[in-house]
């Protein structure tokens, strides 16, 4: 049964609305649930990074949603479901076959379709509530069903006008092909299978209703329990001083220069480019976003981590595990780029492959770099020459093959220069997601990262969640603390909360 991507509301307002009394796995936690003693420690207990990530989770809009789970089919998961399936609705066909026909598990069909189809309504829907109460009367139906005079057909075709009432527009296709079937026991089996997807699509049209009310639930409940740590422990946010102070220090640190380093005015520990450089003091909203970039490059044995975003240690973590991931595909493209020319990249299906197989290869780099440098490098090349010479271009000599290959098994190299580049640009690239947002920053890429934009996207997106979501729930203790950092009226005129 396919996924169901997004939220969408019913069709009418009136008729439906809202999903199932209590939809399990749905709910995020409550502060009755978790009201427990707590351990005055700043670590964060698991309640605190469920809460952080269910706030993380509702900045993203459109993208929080509830799927079935489904096994693959090829899996035996699968295959044992299917096979358990199938003798179930054999099973019925041959009761509703036989002579006379035996309705019993036909009844305990229509006994659950009826309580699927009142789990859809609202509780004002009082006469569509009756209509349905009525017409799938379960000891009605036991008594038809005693005297062989069930008549399923026209309960299917009851239920299915139902549907058509209940469910939302992007289901009418389904509910419509549903009509056209015939066979008594196919159409039941349809009717579960678009039901099912119209409990998915009420489930997630109420989360999308209820995502502001939930993100200010994790805002005021994670600010709470900070603020009980640190009434219990005053210098609680001396690390977080530390963090910010640091930030204040690299934006007034003039950055290096010299004909080597010509990107060096966009790294992390400096003030960006022109685009972001600014002539006025320094605001709480640039000392933030320096702070959050410098995050990203956190040492691991250092155990100064700020205070007030240790429930987010492990996402910033793997974000930084996947800005390492894409320097070094950025990097491998670009090297490639300057070997196979504007043919070969002009083609999005072959930087997509050479993006496949430069990732598929990657999986050992952190453990193995040069090994794994190796096996790209030979593979990228040999792509690169199959390439040329399916499309009857000269193919690359001797001498140009061995510098591709030596330049890309040099990536695994931290100091290497292209490595070095593109991991600047990407920070820059970030820093801008921060000031500007995502999709402005994506307008002007820095040269050799647009053949990595939608992966860029992605990170952009998943950090400036993650930044905002943080900012919003300790605003006020960053804008305290950046008071006495920055100029004072700049420091006052700008609060953090509201960036």
């Amino acid at each position: 049964m396919p996924d169901v991507q997004q939220s969408v509301p019913p069709k009418d307002q009136g008729v439906a609305e809202s999903g199932p009394g209590a939809p399990p796995d749905v709910s995020g936690p409550t502060p009755e649930d978790q009201s427990g003693p707590r351990d005055p420690s700043p670590c964060p207990t698991k309640t605190e990074n469920e809460v952080s990530k269910l706030g993380n989770e509702t900045e993203k809009k459109c993208d929080l949603h509830v799927n079935e789970k489904t096994a693959p089919p090829s899996s035996l998961e699968g295959k044992v479901k299917e096979t358990m399936h199938n003798a179930f609705w054999d099973h019925l066909k041959e009761q509703l076959s036989a002579s006379p026909p035996d309705f019993s598990c036909a009844v305990e069909l229509l006994k659950e379709i009826k309580e699927i189809l009142l789990s859809l309504l609202l509780p004002r829907q009082n006469r569509l509530r009756s209509e349905i109460e009525e017409a799938l009367d379960v000891d009605c139906l036991k008594k038809q069903a005693e005297h062989g005079g069930l008549d399923v057909p026209d309960l299917s075709k009851y239920i299915l006008n139902t549907m058509t009432l209940l469910c939302a527009p992007v289901r009418d296709e389904e509910v419509q092909k549903l009509e056209n079937i015939t066979d008594p026991v196919q159409l039941l089996r349809g009717i579960f299978q678009v039901l099912s997807l119209m409990k998915m699509d009420m489930v997630n049209y109420t989360i999308q209703s209820l995502q502001p009310q939930l993100q200010e639930h994790s805002i005021q409940y994670e600010r709470a329990k900070f603020q009980e740590q640190l009434n219990n422990q005053p210098n609680l946010l001396d690390h977080t001083t530390k963090w910010l102070t640091q930030a204040v220090a690299d934006l007034t640190t003039p950055p290096p220069s010299g004909p080597d380093n010509p990107d060096s005015s966009s790294t992390a520990g400096t003030s960006s480019n022109e685009s972001l450089n600014s002539p006025e003091p320094l605001s709480p909203g640039m000392v933030l976003s320096q702070g959050f970039l410098n995050l990203l490059l956190w040492d691991p044995e250092n155990e100064e981590f700020p205070e007030t975003l240790l429930t987010d240690r492990l996402r910033l973590q793997e974000l930084e595990s996947q800005l390492h991931q894409l320097t070094v595909l950025a990097s491998v493209l670009l090297v490639a780029s300057s070997f196979s020319g504007s043919v070969l990249f002009g083609s999005p299906q072959f930087v997509d492959k050479l993006k496949r197989i430069t990732k598929s290869l990657m999986q050992e780099f952190n453990s193995r770099p040069e090994e794994a440098m190796q096996t790209v490098s030979e593979r990228v090349s040999q792509e690169i020459h199959q390439s040329l010479k399916t499309m009857g271009l000269a193919a690359l000599s001797s001498d140009s093959t061995s510098s591709l290959v030596g330049q890309l098994r040099n990536i695994a190299e931290k100091e290497n220069c292209v490595r070095s580049v593109i991991d600047q640009r990407i920070h820059l690239f970030l820093k801008c997601c921060l000031v500007l947002g995502v999709q402005r920053s994506l307008l002007d890429l820095p040269g050799g990262l647009s053949v990595i934009e939608t992966e860029l996207a992605e990170l952009g997106q998943k950090f400036v969640n993650l930044t905002h979501h943080n900012q919003q729930v300790f605003g006020p203790y960053y804008t305290e603390i950046l008071q006495s950092l920055v100029a004072p009226a700049q420091a006052l005129e700008t609060k953090v909360e509201s960036l």
